[in-house]
């Protein structure tokens, strides 16, 4: 049994009671807030709050027990990046977090991950924890629709709404300048656009990937699916299986492989990877102007990683097709160690620390190949 299959086994109790004695909780209780906007005190506080709130939602007993434990570590995480961003500002003297939901995700995913949790809820977790904040400045928002459907891609509305909820009765405020009666304009637009409890639907997949690429004009617009070639991007840490991937499912296509350039020009990895880079978009190229479809195989770890390759491909009018692969920690350890290339592990933890996968607003399509 691993540390998740034990946390799902017991006592909402137990769990905030276990999560009080590690080191990110007792960073945050050492953590004061801004007594304006949290007269209640420190950020543990605000956070053991939050989670009695959960407790007393009307609809939390309707909830599945995976939903109430994504919400419940939603809770207990969802500030934890402010003990690393917490400053005070020397204009005004005010306590301030910024962003802190972006610090808390990467902090929240590496957590999470060495509690062996589920990544399809460990994702859901972390993109909680980094939109948590985003339905109480909807009404301030030029278009609120695309706020909402922007976000409907990357989790579950009806959990963020419920979060938000208990996020904003937890806590003890002096400056009531935010209502709770705000907060359901997120439900109300998410409900509107048929994505409260799921996706928003798009007119197909190149209409949502133009979209999120800012390139569709009209919701409505169904745009033409003509591609002049797909290109196959895969996303992993080193060792976890991506070359096993490409060899099963590459269906013989060309491959632009960065460990294979390494490999060729004896480039270790902590050496300057200026001329692969070079080299593998050159080879990229190649394969573009003659419409050829390709895989191209990277760590991608990062959204900026990704989108200057995923830009490349885009203007040579590719469909884009991403994989990412990562198995359980202990495995890809394993299989990093029995590679020819092997990468040193401390590379691997701060990869870890660094690490982004995927979501679908990066392109037409995306398979999870996760544990």
């Amino acid at each position: 049994m691993n540390h998740w299959q034990e946390i799902e086994q017991a006592d909402d109790a137990d769990i905030i009671d276990w999560a009080a004695e590690q080191p990110w909780a007792r960073a945050m209780a050492a953590c004061g807030q801004d007594a304006q906007w949290h007269a209640e005190g420190d950020v543990w506080t605000h956070t053991k709050l939050v989670c009695a709130e959960l407790f007393q939602l009307d609809e939390w007993k309707d909830l599945s027990r995976e939903e109430q434990l994504i919400l419940l570590f939603t809770a207990l995480l969802h500030d934890v990046g402010k003990p690393a961003t917490t400053v005070v500002n020397p204009e005004t003297g005010r306590t301030e977090s910024p962003k802190h939901a972006v610090k808390g995700e990467r902090i929240a995913r590496g957590l999470l991950m060495n509690l062996e949790t589920p990544f399809r809820i460990r994702e859901e977790i972390t993109q909680l924890v980094r939109y948590h904040g985003r339905p109480v400045f909807l009404i301030h928002k030029t278009d609120p629709q695309k706020e909402v459907i922007s976000l409907s891609w990357k989790l579950n509305h009806r959990l963020l709404h419920l979060f938000t909820l208990a996020d904003y009765r937890g806590r003890v405020s002096k400056q009531r300048t935010r209502e709770e009666e705000d907060l359901y304009l997120w439900k109300l637009v998410a409900e509107e656009n048929d994505c409260y409890t799921k996706p928003y639907s798009f007119q197909n997949d190149h209409a949502r990937y133009l979209f999120y690429r800012g390139e569709l004009s009209d919701l409505y617009f169904t745009p033409h699916e003509d591609y002049r070639c797909t290109v196959t991007v895969m996303s992993g840490l080193p060792g976890s299986g991506k070359d096993t991937w490409v060899a099963a499912h590459g269906e013989e296509r060309p491959v632009v492989s960065m460990d294979a350039i390494r490999r060729d020009g004896k480039v270790r990895p902590t050496d300057n990877q200026g001329k692969i880079a070079q080299q593998a978009q050159a080879a990229c190229r190649n394969y573009l102007r003659e419409s050829a479809s390709f895989l191209f195989n990277a760590t991608n770890l990062t959204r900026m990683m990704r989108s200057k390759w995923i830009d490349l491909f885009h203007s040579y009018q590719a469909r884009i097709e991403i994989v990412y692969v990562e198995p359980p920690i202990s495995t890809l350890l394993q299989q990093n160690r029995n590679r020819e290339q092997r990468v040193p592990e401390e590379i691997i933890h701060s990869m870890i620390e660094k690490l982004e996968p995927p979501t679908w607003d990066e392109g037409h399509r995306l398979q999870y190949f996760a544990e």
